[in-house]
């Protein structure tokens, strides 16, 4: 590849089951030159995630690039907000080279902190760390002292509300993984207070032994098994943050909803979806809130790292099979 080529990722098929290599292409073609009002950036970090398997079964056009959140250095520019070498954050995802117009389609500029790795701005200061950040203090309300479980708590959505919930002066955290490795990772190093496999047993069982006084919150990046045990052990008034439901992903037909459901009434419990593209308002927010603690070295990225632009479909791949502790990410190398 050179300056004057750029790669694309394109689906093109639909999966049946667990996506495969087989089902992308890789399309060269000549560096766009920017028209008036928008910029030319060159891609440095590329953001791989779970909704882009929802996104596999038809919201992806086949035979055309793939979006996601990707941060860029503009190279070219004729819009008037952007000027060459600012770095910017864009949707226009799976590339190596994009035109970006500044206010659209989600593209802005980053502010560069010193002490700060410009790739946190796709994790912990990105979507997934407000993600993490929206459903603790707008969705659940955290308050000091309170108990929290959270499922797929070594992922990018997890490792971020773990950190972020022992900043807000959580009492027990408790997290569900899907390996010992994992389960090690974040009682031995995130500050968890507990952790399970959730592949050992019943998720109810397993969380009611790491929890045996209950919960009061829960984060919720699964679904299936892992909500219904949450309500199992969450007390009276609790409440559930339901991020995603990584447990459906790859089956053709979901898994049947908790049968605990009416407990939901039963428990006078609440129950509130989150969805981060309503909450962009607040990235100020979270920045001014987590880059001290990133700078004063309290609390840190968790980014899996996988270098070079042609390993992005691997990468994803492997972010599906949980080969990633934190964010998994793809850079430049050198970045």
């Amino acid at each position: 590849m050179t300056t004057q080529t750029s790669l694309t990722v394109h689906q093109t098929a639909r999966p049946d089951g667990f996506p495969t290599s087989g089902q992308f292409r890789f399309v060269e073609s000549p560096v766009p030159e920017p028209r008036p009002g928008t910029a030319l950036v060159e891609s440095l970090h590329w953001s791989v995630d779970p909704y882009h398997r929802e996104m596999m079964d038809g919201d992806f056009a086949l035979n055309a690039p793939l979006e996601g959140r990707t941060i860029g250095r503009v190279v070219d520019s004729r819009d008037p907000g952007l000027t060459e070498g600012d770095l910017v954050l864009h949707r226009s995802g799976w590339r190596t080279h994009a035109l970006v117009t500044l206010g659209t389609a989600g593209t802005r500029k980053l502010r560069r902190y010193d002490g700060v790795p410009l790739s946190a701005h796709l994790s912990i200061l990105g979507g997934t760390g407000l993600t993490a950040y929206v459903a603790l203090t707008r969705t659940l309300r955290l308050k000091p002292g309170e108990d929290l479980f959270i499922s797929a708590a070594a992922g990018g959505v997890g490792t971020a509300a773990g950190r972020i919930a022992r900043i807000l002066g959580a009492g027990r955290i408790v997290g569900s993984a899907g390996s010992a490795a994992k389960v090690a990772h974040l009682t031995g190093r995130l500050g968890f207070d507990a952790a399970f496999d959730y592949h050992d047993g019943p998720v109810g069982e397993l969380l009611g032994k790491a929890a045996p006084d209950g919960i009061d919150a829960y984060v919720d990046n699964v679904g299936g098994e892992h909500l219904e045990g949450a309500i199992e052990v969450l007390r009276d008034h609790g409440r559930i943050a339901w991020v995603g439901a990584v447990a459906q992903y790859h089956h053709a037909r979901p898994p049947a909803a908790p049968r605990n459901l009416f407990d939901i009434v039963g428990k006078s419990l609440r129950l509130q979806g989150v969805l981060v593209r309503d909450h962009a308002h607040l990235q100020e927010e979270l920045e001014d809130f987590l880059v001290p603690h990133l700078r004063s070295g309290r609390i840190a990225p968790d980014q899996t790292v996988v270098t070079g632009f042609e390993n992005i479909v691997e990468a994803f791949l492997g972010m599906l099979r949980g080969e990633n502790t934190g964010k998994m990410l793809v850079s430049r190398p050198g970045r």
